[in-house]
């Protein structure tokens, strides 16, 4: 099956009820469907074929899920990027992905795209092809084994990378993942995270799948207006990273006047807390909860059953049915039972690699035997008897922001393009702490943010900085990290 025949699937079996929508618009299955053939026969006459790439600057838009599903039907490629990318990390994208279409509403967006002569189109121009009753267009042949989407993600480069998937491993991943999550065709799913995350862009999938329908949150709606909107909206499940779940929480212990109809809340990104679970189950005592594991080079690694942290406190899940994740030493050697090493994931849910990384994907998706590529996570971990994934610590520079992976090398390097910054180190999140940023420089911390806003996107920003005389180092000549967090916090 390719992408756009799963929603075409649901467009036959659940023709009215809505698939996605905002607090603005809405698209049934059989609409989604049928938009989605005019755009493809729409791109088809623009000169758009089999295996070139369309990238999209913006996360929270019914049409985004017509584009996608478009994109599929041409053999094309996706790429959706956060409606906060521009400048810099934008035109990295578009140097490294070489696309033959920008769709963007963005004016600087749109002006990077006009120095490179490459095609730009709005969600508004393109609504108006939506609504143009046009001949279908004769489409080439595409294989479940072409590339369908570019997911560029935080790295241990100084820019981001793309992680490109199939149409059989989104497919597998999204029948694995359906399959522990069970969602239900009259579930509504609050979606309060952008489709540039993957996590948040798998909802339009599932819903697919399932029959469901997703209800788009904007980033403004995720403050202390986010329970009402839940309310609004009818959700009975919620996508969630724990800076959404905490939230949710302290609305709850206010005591509304209304509470969500919640029946499933998933999180990923980063643990949730567990004062953060027992406050939200104790307001909604309905809830079930379900943990999940994963990255974007395998989508899922692990899903809890309902509820299972309750039984398993620290899990992370079992590994998706037809897929397997093991933990080895250094020399690359399967570990027993609760014995600490990289976690590995093995399965159809693993993607291709990376964009035009030959050497980086060497490194992290390893073969053995010739058979499904071994994903080397680059995270500490241990399985226990059952199987249960225990996650530990990240190998590498990665870390959690705001529910996205961050990388310390991209900050850093964003930091010290600022012509005043003289040198940059982050220091990551650590109990409960946000991230950090110091500088040395004539900037003041409020400057310095304001400047790197320009570089990258605003969700990778450190929640502070601060301003140093000198960088800590070590012997070797590196940046002391536990010297600086203690600089930082004064801890």
């Amino acid at each position: 099956m390719l992408l756009h025949e799963l929603i075409d699937t649901a467009a036959r079996r659940w023709p009215e009820r809505t698939a996605v929508s905002t607090r603005t618009d809405a698209l049934t299955h059989a609409e989604l469907a049928a938009a989605s053939r005019r755009v493809a026969a729409w791109l088809h006459n623009q000169g758009l074929r089999r295996g070139q790439r369309v990238v999209v600057v913006e996360s929270t838009d019914v049409v985004v899920a017509v584009v996608i599903t478009a994109v599929s039907r041409v053999g094309a490629v996706f790429s959706v990027l956060h409606q906060d990318t521009r400048g810099s990390a934008l035109t990295h994208v578009l140097d490294d992905a070489e696309p033959s279409l920008l769709v963007a509403a963005d004016d600087d967006a749109q002006r990077c795209a006009e120095k490179r002569g490459l095609p730009v189109v709005s969600p508004g121009q393109l609504r108006g092809v939506v609504s143009t009753p046009t001949d279908g267009a004769k489409l080439g042949q595409v294989l479940t084994v072409d590339p369908i989407c570019l997911i560029y993600t935080s790295g241990t480069t100084d820019r981001p990378k793309a992680v490109v998937t199939t149409h059989q491993q989104m497919l597998f991943a999204v029948d694995a993942i359906q399959s522990r999550l069970n969602y239900q065709p009259d579930d509504v799913v609050y979606c309060p995270l952008p489709l540039s995350f993957d996590y948040g862009m798998y909802q339009l999938f599932l819903a697919a799948a399932s029959g469901a329908h997703v209800y788009l949150g904007q980033p403004a709606e995720v403050g202390p207006g986010l329970l009402g909107n839940i309310v609004r909206s009818g959700a009975t499940v919620l996508a969630a990273v724990p800076a959404v779940a905490d939230t949710l929480a302290r609305l709850l212990r206010r005591g509304p006047a209304h509470l969500p109809q919640l029946r499933l809340l998933t999180n990923t990104g980063a643990a949730m807390s567990p004062e953060t679970l027992r406050a939200l189950r104790a307001a909604l005592p309905g809830l079930r909860v379900q943990l999940m594991f994963g990255l974007t080079e395998c989508k899922r690694a692990a899903i809890m059953p309902p509820d299972g942290d309750l039984d398993r406190p620290g899990a992370s899940g079992l590994a998706l049915p037809g897929t397997e994740v093991f933990a080895v030493d250094a020399e690359g050697t399967r570990l027993g039972p609760r014995q600490i090493g990289q976690l590995v994931v093995r399965g159809p849910n693993v993607m291709a690699g990376y964009w035009r990384r030959l050497e980086l994907t060497a490194q992290r998706f390893h073969r053995r035997d010739g058979l499904f590529p071994e994903l080397c996570t680059g995270d500490h971990g241990w399985l226990d008897e059952d199987g249960y994934v225990y996650f530990v610590g990240r190998l590498d520079d990665i870390y959690k922001e705001r529910g996205f992976r961050v990388s310390v090398t991209e900050v850093e390097a964003a930091a010290r393009r600022v012509p005043e910054v003289e040198l940059a180190a982050v220091v990551p999140p650590l109990d409960g702490e946000p991230s950090a940023l110091a500088v040395v420089t004539d900037l003041t911390p409020d400057e310095v943010l304001l400047r790197i806003r320009e570089e990258i996107e605003e969700f990778k920003v450190p929640r502070r900085c601060v301003v140093v005389d000198r960088l800590p180092l070590n012997g070797n000549g590196k940046v002391d990290r536990k010297a600086l967090q203690l600089a930082v916090t004064g801890d």
